[in-house]
């Protein structure tokens, strides 16, 4: 059986270091749908690009991935109800058709609201996206002009068909439960982003802030062997400006490839383009000081914290190359 992989997709720049709000890795999920006769709707929620597998099928027909409800045959529209994975303002939607070329919707709209899973059936929904029509085997970038915050929305497609993947690109809004509740206020479900980096061979830097622990040597930031002097770096932006309690830095599955030592520098900056920032980073004061590595180890940091001033940035500083599998910043939001 022959697997097609989807054609490389890339996000503007602005849309890239928002938080996919409807991303599976950090809860988001769909608790009601009109129908998923044909591909359930949780499969458009993926964080991987949707594949297509030639002669592929299953008890209801052609297997796809992403989410397809079969032929209307009377008047009306199929719709899935998404709880995000943490509540947020949208920027911008992407409607992927990729692999749904015969099948796809003509049209989708969208609708939010902010409500408990339990009271949705009262929650008073508003339009985030009116009818907009759709085409085949393609990303629909589509820009939001809202400053509502949204826990769910409301997925309309007409009158039936199927969607490969649904994000939903935003900006995190952390909800404590108390004050000074400590959070990882680097987490990607905490609005944590990856602002640049030195390289990314093996491994992107966005995955340092996925929930839970790597799940193998390819779920962590990995470079390629440096062959000239320096080391490799990236700058992060945290989701909420805190005060840093404790850090976390896990070597876990890097056994033969983790670095000889890591550092981070931090800073508290407001009104800065993520352009200044890279330059910048160089000299910004250390947060913690170079520490020796570990090959497969989670190594905790919390007298050796140099600084008690409230941070929005850091750079990592791998020296001078390998693999990180997480880091974690435990701390409190700041006013």
């Amino acid at each position: 059986m022959a697997t097609l992989l989807a054609p490389v997709f890339e996000l503007p720049t602005q849309i890239n270091q928002l938080t996919n709000l409807a991303d599976a890795r950090i809860g988001a999920k769909v608790l009601r749908c009109s129908d998923e006769f044909f591909a359930e709707a949780n499969r458009m929620l993926q964080f991987s690009p949707p594949i297509f597998v030639e002669d592929q099928f299953d008890d209801h027909g052609k297997w796809m991935d992403g989410w397809e409800t079969q032929r209307k045959r009377y008047a009306g529209s199929d719709w899935a109800i998404i709880k995000l994975g943490v509540a947020g303002k949208i920027s911008a939607l992407d409607i992927d058709t990729t692999f749904f070329s015969g099948n796809y919707p003509a049209s989708a709209a969208v609708e939010g609201c902010l409500s408990s899973d339990q009271d949705l059936d009262q929650a008073e929904w508003h339009s985030i996206l009116p009818n907009h029509v759709l085409g085949p085997s393609q990303h629909h970038l589509l820009s939001i002009n809202s400053d509502q915050v949204f826990s769910h929305l409301r997925l309309h497609i007409y009158p039936d068909g199927g969607i490969a993947r649904f994000r939903v690109y935003g900006q995190v809004q952390i909800q404590p439960t108390h004050s000074g509740q400590v959070l990882d206020l680097l987490a990607l479900e905490n609005g944590g982003r990856v602002i640049a980096y030195s390289d990314a061979h093996f491994g992107h830097p966005r995955n340092l802030i996925q929930p839970g622990r790597g799940i193998n040597m390819g779920d962590g930031w990995e470079t390629k062997r440096r062959r000239e002097p320096g080391f490799d770096w990236c700058v992060l932006g945290l989701g909420q400006a805190g005060n840093i309690e404790k850090i976390e830095i896990d070597t876990a599955h890097f056994k033969g490839n983790y670095p000889a030592q890591v550092s981070i520098q931090a800073l508290y900056v407001q009104d800065a383009t993520d352009a200044q920032l890279i330059p910048q980073s160089m000299f910004w004061p250390y947060l913690l000081a170079a520490q020796d590595m570990r090959m497969d180890h989670m190594h905790t940091y919390i007298k050796e914290i140099l600084s008690d001033q409230k941070i929005s940035h850091i750079r990592v500083n791998m020296i001078p190359d390998g693999g990180i599998s997480r880091i974690r910043l435990w701390g409190s939001i700041s006013a």
